[in-house]
């Protein structure tokens, strides 16, 4: 989006700033301003003169010498130039002795300019020099009256009558101005037209907006007798506006206009289609005119398109529609794409006569939609993709009509064809003035605020208490975007630093976190170093882990959009990705390695899915090398105390998983819930990850020892009084766990038991076959007394007795 600030200015009127200082206060109230071109940059001392004599050059044929007057006083100098299109009585722009232009003739321009010294030429003294329009910084997209070669000749553009000699002549040519680049939020509709922006410069800079008187126009006739109009798509095109324009008077725009376009980046081309430009980049409505004599049943019809229907455009190209797209239509053809490009077939030609005006609202995103299937990206359908507001376009019709009067262009017929089913109403926001101020941190009353309100046209209701928000600010929605317009206009830079206010908090990690933190921290401990992988894996991994075919685990969730089939599934457990980092580092013979890793699988609560999957965090161990099965066994029972569960913690062989050797693993189980797994992976698995040594895996899931966690330690103080201790050796069946004795001891041992540990085992041939050799040492101690012999006997015969019932002797 750009505007020249003399446009700004029609409409603020009393604005007076430099460049910088426009630039600064926009973008702190919210109107961001890439940057600023200068149209006089390096442009100086050049005035207005007028060429009285011409005579060839005494030594050069293409060179002549001009007495040129330079002011009313009838001061001449002598220039020499070899410009072609010169005459005598010319006005022309003149650069004197010691000035400066902006570049040379071909259009290039020159850091700090160019400056003019006297000299000679050829042996002729010149004293100055007449400008192009390159010279001058501009080009004939600007100034279209400029002659492809020579000097620019105001004499020859009836706007210049009337010129003073002497005078600026960078002030003639509307150059003594600034152009702005802004940056347009696309939620800021409005802003994409002057007025908006002219509307936020007023409020920023405390001044009066003044928005454009536009008066009735038209004749005693009705647009009705001209035209039908009938909408047979309102959701893709919420208003259409027609009016007619009769007996066309085709010319070039005014210079004001055409200066004010050309900063915008439009070239003018005559009056009727720089006026529909110029709403457009007043209004921000896009317009559009037809030879009415060229609308077939002068009707039109606004429809969808047709699967396969072709339409030629206005820059000649043939185009391909689809009903997806939005067309506008008369009796017997389409004469225009919906909100990006009119028809060849109905454009303004110099022989038109009556002309059909349209301003409408069409659905943005349909815009942009077709706009990218068709290839096509105009002026017009970067507007219309911004959702423009509906209310805009009678306006923005009435403001052309306007512009076809005063300018003469035609004779507008009075009334208007307006399609509008459901008018879009002004909205309203409960506003609290004491929230905007918590917010902000400033003491404003609520009479400033309201304040700040008006400038930018919202209205306020005293008894209800709401700001009245017109259609045209479709970013206002709720309480925080009226504080966010206080502090815009109120000056971020003025809102005081505050401390947070509320009641105070001690931060700490969540349950789930500190219980991670315990996992890593007592991994560390014992060597292990963290590892990372990936979510995605291949559906292949299944087989690698010797997985049943029925195994619910191969249930999983498919990528719709993989990156490949090795990344196409999510896992639904962690140990693919731990083995492949073993295998590396095996590979890399790397020795005694031990990682850990903490992350999620993803299991499915149905296939296909229709709710989100179960996302369970494991914490997984991997090891190889030093270190065996109860090695790792130790990791995970530190591990479970630190957290709190301890005791009923006991370990099923029988566990049954695949990749697991099958005689050395073991379900851990935690109050009759397992809780995870450990083991040796099994030697099949272990080749198909490459890896020649024994590997262990202990894979814990982390929600329920999280939901089974607590550190309610509490304290208790030394023992005074001195424990007794007993051994017993017990022949056991081989089958028999050291667990299932242990539990038989903690059951009958009594509150005095304190501590038992398993210090011998042995099979051999001292021992019968099937049997083992097991010695445990019992500890006792009791907190109040010293215990007697008959307290020891009496709690080691329930032991013993509780042991027989699993068929233990005692080793004799």
């Amino acid at each position: 989006m750009n505007t020249p600030l003399s446009w700004i200015k029609a409409y603020v009127p009393d604005l007076t700033c430099t460049a910088q200082e426009y630039t600064d206060a926009m973008t702190l109230t919210g109107t961001k301003v890439e940057g600023y071109e200068r149209l006089d940059q390096d442009l100086e001392k050049i005035v207005v003169g007028k060429i009285l004599k011409i005579e060839k050059h005494p030594d050069a044929n293409k060179l002549i010498v001009c007495q040129v007057q330079i002011n009313e006083e009838g001061e001449t100098v002598q220039i020499v130039t070899g410009a072609p299109n010169v005459k005598e009585g010319d006005v022309v722009p003149v650069v004197l002795d010691g000035g400066r232009v902006a570049g040379g003739h071909d259009g290039s321009k020159t850091p700090g300019g160019i400056k003019i010294k006297k000299g000679k030429l050829r042996g002729v003294e010149s004293r100055g020099m007449m400008c192009s329009i390159e010279e001058l910084g501009s080009s004939r997209d600007m100034y279209p009256d400029a002659p492809e070669e020579g000097i620019y000749i105001f004499s020859d553009n009836p706007a210049y009558d009337g010129l003073k000699i002497g005078s600026d002549a960078v002030e003639a040519l509307g150059l003594h101005d600034v152009c702005f680049e802004y940056e347009i939020t696309s939620n800021r509709v409005d802003c994409f037209g002057v007025l908006g922006i002219a509307r936020e410069a007023a409020a920023t800079f405390g001044k009066e907006f003044h928005k454009p008187e536009v008066p009735v126009t038209g004749n005693d006739e009705k647009t009705e007798d001209y035209i039908e109009v009938s909408n047979e798509a309102p959701d893709l095109c919420s208003r259409y506006v027609a009016r007619v324009v009769k007996n066309i008077k085709l010319a070039p725009s005014p210079m004001w206009m055409q200066r004010r376009l050309a900063a915008n980046g439009i070239r003018p081309i005559n009056n009727i289609v720089d006026i529909t430009n110029y709403v457009m980049e007043e209004y921000s409505q896009p317009m559009h005119a037809y030879d009415l004599d060229l609308i077939a049943g002068k009707k039109i019809i606004v429809r969808r398109g047709r699967e396969g229907e072709e339409f030629q455009t206005l820059d000649g190209q043939m185009r391909t529609i689809d009903p997806s797209m939005l067309m506008i239509c008369d009796a017997e053809k389409a004469v225009g794409i919906a909100g990006i490009m009119g028809g060849e077939n109905s454009k303004i030609t110099d022989d038109v006569k009556t002309m059909l005006f349209e301003a409408a609202c069409f659905d943005g995103t349909n815009i942009r939609l077709s706009g990218k299937k068709l290839g096509m990206r105009t002026e017009a359908a970067a507007k219309f993709e911004k959702g423009l507001d509906p209310n805009t376009a009678m306006e923005a019709m009435n403001r052309a009509c306007q512009l076809i009067e005063e300018l003469g262009a035609g004779e507008v017929v009075g009334g208007c064809v307006d399609i509008y089913p459901v008018k879009r109403e002004e909205s309203r926001i409960r506003f609290d003035y004491t929230h905007a101020n918590k917010l902000l941190g400033t003491n404003l009353d609520k009479e400033t605020m309201i304040g700040y309100f008006k400038k930018i046209d919202l209205g306020y209701d005293e008894e209800t208490d709401e700001v009245i928000v017109p259609s045209w600010r479709q970013d206002l929605e709720c309480q925080a975007d009226l504080d966010e317009e206080v502090a815009r206009f109120y000056g971020y830079g003025n809102i005081p630093t505050t401390l947070p206010t509320g009641e105070a908090t001690t931060g700490k990690m969540s349950f789930k976190l500190r219980i991670e933190g315990y996992a890593r921290d007592l991994a560390e401990q014992f060597g292990f170093s963290e590892a990372m992988t990936y979510s995605f894996e291949s559906p292949k991994v299944f087989d690698k882990l010797t997985l049943d075919a029925e195994d619910p685990l191969r249930n999983t969730v498919t990528i719709m959009n993989p990156l490949g089939e090795d990344y196409s599934v999510m896992r639904t457990l962690p140990l693919n990705g731990m083995l492949t980092s073993l295998a590396t580092n095996y590979n890399r013979r790397n020795k005694n390695v031990r990682l850990y890793e903490i992350a999620n699988i993803y299991l499915p609560k149905a296939l296909p899915l229709t709710e989100l999957p179960d996302e369970r965090t494991q914490f997984t161990l991997g090891m190889y090398g030093e270190g065996d099965f109860f090695d790792l066994k130790g990791v995970v029972e530190e591990f479970l105390e630190k957290v709190g569960l301890k005791g009923l913690v006991t370990y099923d062989p029988a566990a049954g998983r695949n990749y697991l050797h099958p005689g050395r693993q073991a379900n851990v189980i935690y109050d009759g819930i397992v809780i995870g797994y450990l083991g040796e992976v099994h030697p099949d698995v272990l080749d198909n990850y490459n890896i020649g040594d024994k590997a262990y895996i202990a894979v814990l899931d982390m929600p329920e020892i999280t939901a089974r966690a607590n550190f309610d330690v509490k304290y208790t103080g030394i023992a005074k009084f001195p424990a007794v201790t007993r051994d017993i050796s017990m022949v056991v069946k081989h089958e028999i766990l050291a667990g299932q004795i242990e539990a038989v001891i903690r059951k009958n041992g009594g509150k005095h038991l304190e501590s038992m540990k398993l210090f011998d085992i042995y099979e051999g041939s001292q021992i019968k076959a099937g049997y083992k050799s097991m010695a445990y040492s019992l500890s006792f101690r009791a907190k109040d007394r010293t215990l007697e012999e008959k307290d020891i006997t009496e709690v080691m015969n329930k032991i013993l007795g509780g042991l027989a019932e699993l068929g233990i002797e005692l080793r004799q």
